[in-house]
């Protein structure tokens, strides 16, 4: 079958590309069976290839993530069939890393489609939305039954289910592959997250795996669920990495109002990347705090406008859960922090109206002295980490039910390990963890709640001498909330409940009896049962 193609733009991919989110779609796997999965050595063997069924596996969109995860492929022996609709893109790949394993390039979407072996497997590459839309109205005419797409973008995962329910329908898979890492990790191994059908993962699963992260021989790389379970447990990657690095920044602002500078707080996070904080995201803070600026001589820290970016993921994960009803509090005010951030015009305004203390230099560390208040604020960063893991991880675990995914929650932490942003020892913990029992919340792990009880005194000191020396810190205090609030023996949620049936009668439940009830407040404010 043919095809006439359609222009689609190949853009380099970022960590937190959008796009629009569709009507949510059924969670039923395809009913097909794909063609056994064949011998990855009868269709690897390196040197020129152009027989047809001689890739394994296609990639298209030759941008940098797409094409480092090419490379990638091809340096672990896969053959690699590339296209890009501008072909120079194709063609440069070719010439500056065709050494480093089997290519077929092509200039056409038949021309790609006919060398792979069946199921042919086709990695979309391209910026998330209308391009990936595009691309997959172009491939599924060229297609056959049992043959598998592949969105290796940050697709929303209510786009992935769409395009999954669309293309079952056609008698093809769609594996939604959330794959964190960046441009380096494309290339040297990232951490990556199927969904889709486990017939799919058959055929696919061996390959990802093939080029993920490691460690200790086990590849960062597992099926997820059917539909969009791949993207949404990426999606919620991108919601803690929001958190942990708000929380990273709210320890540096808080040693810095203590006296510390740039040079000294970079050997601070050194020394913490060796304990039990040891990250990527707190080794690149060491890093960005100990580069000078060529310009003025200082810390180039100080030379970048305090505005953080963002490009969607966070504020999705907040969304997912607001729709889920779970509570995440630590990771929106993550996103809500950047957004306050990016607002120039309301900080001038309330600079020049507000009052309260200047946070510059007015952190007292107190009797106990300096290296205490860096070790307590060092035990808050530690636990709001774990409690945006433990948010995270029950977002996961509720869509999971929701959408009857069944995602392996100490899978999630496995693959998280090595690869992508948030990598983390503390991961490896909260792998043990989940694997040694099923738990509702990763707070009621024994080895972390041992830890935030030794940490608490710390966390809680820091918040109140952030409040008092006029520090924001929204991250750690949201964690510290969400702490007391799950371990609380009563809510004040009680009056909220009695005031929604006194404006709304929308009844309430009691301690003492069964059912729901209605105060009659207008009138003789007899109870009854509703």
């Amino acid at each position: 079958m043919t095809a006439e193609t359609v222009p689609v733009e190949e853009k380099p991919m970022s960590a937190d590309s959008t796009e629009s989110r569709p009507p949510a779609a059924t969670t039923t796997e395809p009913d097909l069976a794909p063609p056994p999965v064949e011998e990855v050595a009868a269709t690897e063997a390196a040197g020129p290839v152009t027989r047809e069924g001689d890739a394994v596996v296609g990639v298209v969109g030759m941008a940098v993530m797409g094409r480092n995860l090419a490379r990638n492929l091809a340096r672990h022996g896969h053959v690699v069939a590339l296209y890009n609709r501008t072909a120079e893109r194709t063609d440069e790949v070719v010439a500056e890393h065709g050494h480093e394993g089997s290519f077929v390039p092509a200039r056409d979407l038949p021309s790609f489609v006919a060398p792979l072996a069946r199921p042919r497997r086709i990695i979309i590459m391209v910026q998330a939305g209308a391009g990936t839309d595009a691309v997959i109205d172009q491939l599924v005419p060229l297609l056959e039954a049992g043959d598998i797409v592949v969105d290796g973008g940050n697709a929303h995962y209510q786009d992935t289910r769409r395009r999954e329910q669309r293309l079952r329908a056609e008698g093809l898979h769609f594996v939604g592959a959330g794959i964190s890492g960046g441009e380096v990790g494309a290339l040297e191994g990232p951490s990556i997250m199927p969904g889709g059908s486990r017939e799919s993962y058959a055929a696919l699963g061996p390959i990802l795996e093939s080029i993920a992260a490691t460690v200790d021989g086990e590849p960062c790389c597992a099926y997820m669920g059917p539909d969009g379970a791949g993207h949404f447990v990426k999606m919620v990657h991108n919601g803690i990495e929001y958190a942990d690095m708000q929380f990273i920044a709210e320890a540096y602002d808080l040693l810095r109002a203590a006296g510390l500078e740039p040079e000294r707080l970079s050997d601070v996070f050194r020394t913490w990347n060796e304990g039990d904080l040891d990250s990527y995201l707190i080794e690149v803070t060491a890093e960005v705090l100990a580069q000078r600026d060529a310009r003025t001589g200082g810390a180039l820290v100080d030379s970048i406008v305090d505005a953080a970016g963002q490009k969607g993921t966070g504020s999705w994960t907040v969304q997912a859960a607001l729709e889920l009803g779970v509570p995440v509090n630590a990771i929106a005010e993550s996103v809500f922090a950047r957004s306050a951030s990016s607002h120039p015009e309301l900080r001038a305004a309330a600079r020049a109206a507000l009052t309260g203390p200047d946070p510059r230099g007015a952190v007292e560390v107190g009797p106990a002295g300096l290296d205490a208040f860096v070790e307590a604020v060092r035990q808050s960063l530690w636990s709001a980490k774990v409690v945006a893991y433990a948010q995270g991880l029950h977002l996961i675990r509720v869509a999971s039910q929701t959408y009857a995914w069944d995602v392996d929650i100490e899978s999630v932490a496995r693959i998280w390990r090595a690869g992508c942003i948030i990598r983390a020892r503390l991961l490896e913990q909260i792998r043990g963890e989940y694997a040694a029992q099923d738990l509702v919340t990763l707070l009621e792990a024994p080895s972390i709640r041992e830890g935030l009880a030794a940490t608490q005194d710390g966390w809680r000191r820091v918040v109140g001498v952030a409040a008092a020396a006029g520090v924001p810190v929204p991250g750690f205090a949201a964690a510290l909330s969400y702490y007391d609030t799950l371990r609380a023996p009563r809510l004040p949620a009680a009056l909220i409940q009695g005031q929604r049936d006194y404006f709304g009668a929308h009844t309430y439940r009691r301690v003492d009896d069964d059912g729901s009830f209605h105060t009659d407040w207008s009138g003789d404010r007899t109870e009854v049962r509703a």
